[in-house]
């Protein structure tokens, strides 16, 4: 026999986006955080690819002190452009895309680090591309959780409101 309860109340759907305005000082947080990472990842991948290393060459070529060959070139033009078009959007977009990536990047400096010295090292990581992808990844969750979570949102928060509908 199932059990559950029953609320009296229904859920309701939160849409953020009615609660956030257009300008409003968060949004100013999440759009330069996402255009500053964006604007780096491009930049060292544009070095990567003027270099002309090979697509998968694990060779060992750098670019600002970091390994990198053609793929990961290419990979960080392409994520630092999805960064940059969070800028330009800007809002609630901005800030889960800053942290989803964020979560991303954590995660890809624990896979390449557990592919060190493998034959599965497609992207040529080594140590110091690592710990440069945790401390990306944690500086776009920063950004993007900024003022969405925390134990001191002001009453006139967006996402405390929408939290304690009640008060």
């Amino acid at each position: 026999m199932a059990t559950h309860a029953v609320h009296g109340r229904s859920r309701r759907r939160i849409n953020f986006d009615e609660h956030l305005p257009v300008d409003h000082h968060l949004n100013l947080v999440y759009r330069i955080g996402a255009g500053l990472m964006g604007l780096g990842l491009i930049v060292f991948g544009i070095f990567g690819i003027v270099h002309s290393i090979g697509f998968f060459d694990t060779g060992g070529d750098e670019v600002w002190s970091l390994n990198t060959n053609g793929a990961l070139s290419w990979l960080s033009i392409a994520v630092g452009l999805l960064l940059l078009v969070g800028m330009v959007i800007g809002g609630n977009f901005a800030s889960t895309l800053n942290m989803v990536l964020g979560v991303l990047f954590v995660l890809s400096g624990f896979v390449n680090m557990a592919l060190l010295e493998t034959d599965y090292n497609f992207l040529a990581f080594k140590i110091q591309n690592c710990m440069l992808s945790f401390v990306i990844g944690i500086l776009l969750l920063v950004f993007g959780m900024y003022g969405r979570v925390g134990s001191a949102l002001p009453h006139d928060n967006p996402y405390w409101r929408a939290r304690h509908p009640e008060e």
